[in-house]
């Protein structure tokens, strides 16, 4: 039987056929003129890294510590040439679209006058699950991962004829298209957000945020996060839930089999305290990006048990949506610092007691309307968010299924 892939274009049917890349592709190392020098195009410099989402250029000022004249002795770029990681991170393969790339310890494909393999075509094949099981069958080092450039060049590829190479690379770069549109949707989503959490609450010693409703101009007032909750110390002791949550930076208070795939908290559940949907919950677990913990409302479920690490609180004399846009900002770090204890750090969680916790101090409009318009507003972002991440998701769950369908 020959070698087809699952998926095709109609009117295909030839096999695919097994190539050296080197024999159809010229392969490089872009750090070098190798194994030809080519004066054409854009001189590479050795500065920036791949990284995950593909070539990091937020800064180009490092260029004038470089010496142009050895420099300009390198491998050169042209647009539609592919760069990928050879050393570290290894592949993550991006195809050069502007003239001021910088990247060190990377693999360069030019495409030849008269191709064989068209580029934009190998691009997509480069981040096929058949190219990154080859990376992990042929890496070597210990900590720091590498791959030799002549296992590159000597790489078996199965390669369909031009037109299908053609149709191939176009379909899979409009996905690639929408998966950009909707991600910068998606920042700037969360751009908007993070300006106006800092621009809708007053600023520490500020009785008044730079930016408010229209019709409201009362001074906001500091109230005690105790006059505003009631702490929540129920125990699950009828086993009324058997659902152990974790609190996620992305998802809040989520189901620990989803979130860690396992169940980390004891079978038993029983002593653990029953939080129900409203009630809001602060882990003390210190994480990248939350280096005094999280303060999450449950809305996904009806129930659900946490540790008693935790502390749950639930809103009496306070908006509850507001609070829920007040802890997604970081305007409370300032007091729950204050109010530790001295030597705040213990077993990766923060030295808070409940009490004083409940003592912390946060500016609340007075005006329980101008609350809620405040809670809304941050509630049709996260929505508006949560909706074009889900786009992008299904947009690399769609753009995975066709990589492992369309190559062989």
């Amino acid at each position: 039987m020959g070698m087809q892939p699952k998926l095709r274009f109609k009117g295909f049917t030839d096999d695919w056929e097994k190539r050296k890349l080197g024999d159809y592709s010229d392969v490089r190392d872009g750090t070098h003129a190798s194994p030809k020098y080519v004066s054409s195009g854009h001189p590479m410099v050795t500065s920036k890294n791949l990284t995950q989402s593909g070539l990091d250029m937020t800064d180009i000022s490092y260029l004038s510590d470089f010496d142009f004249n050895e420099i300009n002795k390198r491998s050169k770029v042209d647009i539609g040439d592919i760069l990928f990681g050879m050393i570290g991170t290894i592949g993550n393969p991006v195809v050069v679209n502007r003239d001021d790339f910088a990247i060190k310890n990377v693999a360069l494909i030019k495409e030849p006058d008269n191709p064989n393999i068209l580029n934009k075509w190998l691009i997509q094949y480069l981040k096929s699950p058949s190219f990154k099981a080859f990376i992990q069958r042929k890496n070597a080092g210990g900590t720091q991962k590498f791959i030799a450039l002549g296992l590159i060049r000597d790489m078996n590829v199965m390669v369909p004829d031009f037109s299908e190479q053609s149709k191939i690379g176009e379909l899979l770069k409009s996905v690639d298209n929408l998966i950009t549109v909707n991600q910068r949707k998606v920042d700037l989503l969360k751009k908007k957000k993070t300006g106006y959490l800092q621009k809708l609450f007053p600023k520490n010693g500020q009785n008044n945020p730079e930016l408010r409703f229209k019709g409201y101009t009362d001074a906001w007032e500091k109230r005690k996060l105790g006059e505003l909750t009631k702490r929540v110390t129920r125990k699950n002791i009828n086993n009324e839930s058997t659902l152990p949550l974790t609190i996620s930076a992305q998802y809040g208070l989520i189901d620990q089999n989803i979130f860690f795939d396992k169940q980390v908290a004891s079978k038993d559940v029983s002593n653990y305290f029953l939080i129900k949907n409203g009630e809001f919950a602060y882990n003390k677990s210190y994480s990248n990006g939350y280096p005094l913990g999280a303060i999450k409302r449950l809305d996904r479920y009806p129930n659900g048990v946490l540790s008693t690490l935790y502390i749950i609180f639930k809103p009496i004399n306070i908006s509850s949506q507001f609070l829920v846009s007040y802890f997604d900002s970081t305007h409370w770090y300032k007091e729950v610092a204050k109010n530790a204890a001295e030597g705040a750090r213990n077993h990766g969680l923060l030295n808070i007691s409940p009490s004083d916790f409940f003592n912390i101090v946060q500016a609340v409009p007075n005006n329980f309307e101008e609350q809620k318009k405040v809670g809304i507003l941050f509630q049709k972002l996260d929505q508006l968010i949560t909706v074009n991440q889900r786009k992008v998701d299904l947009l690399k769950k769609e753009k995975r299924a066709l990589l492992q369908k369309m190559f062989v």
